[in-house]
């Protein structure tokens, strides 16, 4: 049997990272986390892998987040693929919070980079990230310490994640949904729907899907498994199905977008908001009160 021969992103994407990329210092970062006892600390052991998480290499990576080597190259690597800038573009969403939220919780929080940046622009808050993987959360554990920086990381998935409804004012995803199937998509924004207050916002940051769309061979070079399922999508619809109102999306430079959604007042309040004593509708989420 012939063998398979290399994909793009083998041929092409990984050298270049394997130039960018300090070798020698995730090596000593490596060392330096006991990566046994430190998985073992986060891992819950009722959490249940969906089978396309357990199957699929997200970033070309062999076994996909549930090992130390993707937890440890995520980083690298994610800083080299968000033109103009990966602070610029994750601090869109971050900016984009209306108010003073009270708690607010990441699914799908990787590394915790977007869930660092949610704690030093709300300070007060309670910042809760969570993420299936727990070899990333002790990767983003890590960072957290390092910087001195009081975050929560949860291991579990966001489309179950057995946190009480109406518990949080914000709730966010980034760069999440072009790795898992639609359907998984649809499923994470009716929980996260689940665990709003009213009024509360939620914040999707991802993936152009028009640009996506437009450029095929985007998909083609970075190969994540349902990237293409993602771009034939619209986050708009999947916020509208959930239950949200006053969605849209905006672009983020040329290869991400943000969508918004609110999760409606009781009728009540709905009244007293179009009196002029509460938000104005249509107001955009970075300019509520």
């Amino acid at each position: 049997m012939a063998p398979q021969s290399k994909t793009l992103f083998e041929q092409f994407l990984a050298p270049i990272f394997s130039h960018l990329i300090d070798r020698d210092a995730l090596v000593r970062l490596s060392e330096s986390i006991d990566w046994e006892t430190a998985v073992a600390e986060f891992t819950n052991p009722q959490v249940v892998y969906p089978n396309y998480y357990k199957t699929s290499n997200f970033h070309g990576v062999k076994h996909g987040y549930l090992n130390k080597d993707a937890a440890l190259t995520y980083d690298p690597i994610t800083q080299y693929v968000l033109p103009p800038g990966e602070t610029w573009v994750r601090e869109s969403l971050v900016k984009a919070i209306g108010g003073n939220p009270r708690r607010i919780l990441d699914l799908g929080c990787g590394t915790g980079t977007t869930t660092l940046m949610l704690k030093g622009h709300f300070p007060e808050a309670e910042v809760i990230g969570l993420d299936l993987s727990p070899q990333m959360l002790v990767m983003a554990d890590h960072k957290a310490r390092t910087a001195g920086v009081n975050v929560t990381y949860r291991h579990g998935n966001a489309m179950a994640t057995g946190l009480p409804a109406a518990s949080f004012d914000v709730v966010c995803a980034t760069l999440l949904f072009h790795e898992t199937p639609p359907a998984v998509a649809k499923t994470i924004l009716s929980e996260a729907f689940r665990l709003l207050t009213p009024g509360g916002q939620m914040l999707v940051l991802d993936g152009n899907q028009r640009t996506l769309r437009a450029t095929d061979w985007l998909s083609t070079i970075f190969e994540e498994p349902f990237i293409r399922d993602y771009s034939q999508g619209n986050v708009d619809a999947w916020l509208g199905y959930a239950g949200f109102e006053q969605v849209r999306t905006e672009d983020v430079f040329w290869l991400n977008q943000l969508s918004y959604g609110r999760k409606p007042l009781p009728v009540a309040e709905r009244a007293m908001e179009h009196e002029g004593e509460g938000v104005e509708v249509g107001l955009p989420l970075g300019q509520m009160a």
